[in-house]
């Protein structure tokens, strides 16, 4: 607990010596930098018994540690103490207050990938496991806030990340689709993947409820309730059956929670009209940005427009306790390969020189400088047949349809994950 503590300060620290000293405050909103909700929303609507039942219901029968009793319990019960639960969820919403006991988290250490060194606390990401009735209030929230957002047009046209209709698999179609249509125009494309540390636990919460005032439209008790929400968050981590000292969460919005995810897309709404000013081409997938630009190779001046875009992202996510890391930003350049190598693919960041990749890795799939999805295949067939090596040697243990849940959970899922990529040829 104390390691992850540690790292978000350290991270913001770093984030808050690199804010630059010239220029408008992040917090005042500049024409072109915001955009305004026409209709505020001042309050939340109380829900209805049926409401609450269906949410219930619907909700995974997954249990936090500090749930009085097991959630599949709680459904069977629950027309016996469904409306006490209502009582609360409405209570909270009327009063703009969040109970205390909803905002301790339970954090679960895991992994970021199943090849890194378990003893390395640096390969383990946070997550927050919260009281199974929080999470209940936080859909009822989100989904009046999503009903706000449609219906004043606050979304980010290209933000792809916690939308309904919206994927990684859609965001990456429209990237590589515009990739391809310079391509066939013969322009060559350079396609710059940006990347954070721990973007999600470094998010402030005064300036996020600055945003949501005034950049949202969140009003009265609405706003108090968002403040209450961010307010004297406790968690602790639980490993083994041992738990550690609470920790006071002053920082960030709940990785595993409902609300957090959406809370982030909005934190981040200023980025995407700070790069257009530029006229470069971009689109998020949470905290996942790519910037794409395409130039016929001697149109050099481009590349100093991508380099003032780089500095003005760097000067907000500083701004906004972001912490840019140069050392895992990757570039790659697409289109024609006679008019690729007459591109002079360097570029700096932050002082450090970019250079282009032969392949890179964007949300999940290989991309390669031919944009041929050779490499991606390649990597996709090599772990299908390794899972179903692996499937064949227990396969006699298992009846038919485990047998089958583990070919669809290791198998058909990474064939079908991102598949629409390929109909492009």
């Amino acid at each position: 607990m104390s390691f992850f503590t540690d790292k978000v300060l350290a991270i913001r620290e770093k984030a808050n010596q690199a804010i630059p000293t010239t220029g408008p405050s992040p917090d005042v909103p500049t024409v072109g930098t915001y955009r305004f909700s026409n209709e505020p929303l001042s309050s939340f609507t109380p829900i209805y018994f049926s409401e609450a039942s269906s949410l219930i219901q619907k909700s995974k029968t997954t249990t936090c540690l500090l749930d009085p009793i097991p959630t599949h319990l709680l459904k069977d019960v629950l027309p016996l103490i469904g409306s006490s639960i209502l009582y609360q969820i409405n209570g909270s919403l009327v009063s703009g207050y969040v109970p205390r006991s909803y905002k301790v988290a339970v954090i679960k250490p895991l992994l970021k990938k199943p090849s890194l060194d378990p003893d390395v606390l640096a390969n383990y990401r946070p997550i927050s496991n919260l009281p199974f009735i929080s999470k209940v209030l936080e859909k009822v929230v989100v989904t009046q806030l999503l009903e706000h957002l449609q219906r004043n047009s606050l979304f980010e046209m290209f933000q792809s990340g916690f939308r309904a209709h919206h994927s990684t698999e859609t965001a990456l179609l429209k990237v590589t689709n515009d990739l391809l249509i310079a391509s066939d125009h013969g322009l060559v494309s350079m396609l710059v993947l940006l990347d954070l540390s721990a973007a999600f636990d470094t998010v402030d919460h005064s300036i996020l409820l600055q945003r949501l005032e005034h950049v949202i439209g969140i009003k009265g008790t609405a706003l108090d309730w968002f403040r209450s929400y961010l307010s004297d968050r406790y968690q602790f981590a639980h490993v083994h059956g041992v738990p550690s000292s609470y920790s006071r969460v002053s920082h960030g919005v709940p990785q595993g929670s409902v609300l957090g995810p959406i809370l982030f897309t909005l934190y981040m709404l200023p980025l995407g009209n700070i790069i257009r000013q530029h006229g470069i081409n971009f689109h998020c997938y949470a905290d996942d940005t790519q910037l794409y630009l395409s130039m016929k190779p001697e149109e050099t001046e481009k590349l100093v427009k991508l380099q003032t875009c780089l500095k003005d992202i760097k000067s907000w996510m500083s701004s906004n306790f972001f912490l840019l890391n140069p050392g895992k930003t990757e570039v790659m350049v697409f289109g024609p390969e006679p008019l690729r190598d007459r591109l002079d693919h360097m570029i700096t960041l932050d002082g450090i020189s970019l250079t282009s990749s032969l392949s890179v890795r964007n949300l999940g799939v290989t991309f390669d400088q031919n944009l041929s999805f050779n490499s991606h295949i390649k990597l996709v067939s090599r772990s299908a047949f390794f899972h179903l090596r692996n499937i064949t040697k227990i396969r006699k243990l298992l009846t038919w349809h485990d047998a089958e849940k583990l070919v669809h959970a290791f198998v058909t899922s990474r064939l079908d994950y991102c598949n629409s990529l390929l109909s492009e040829f």
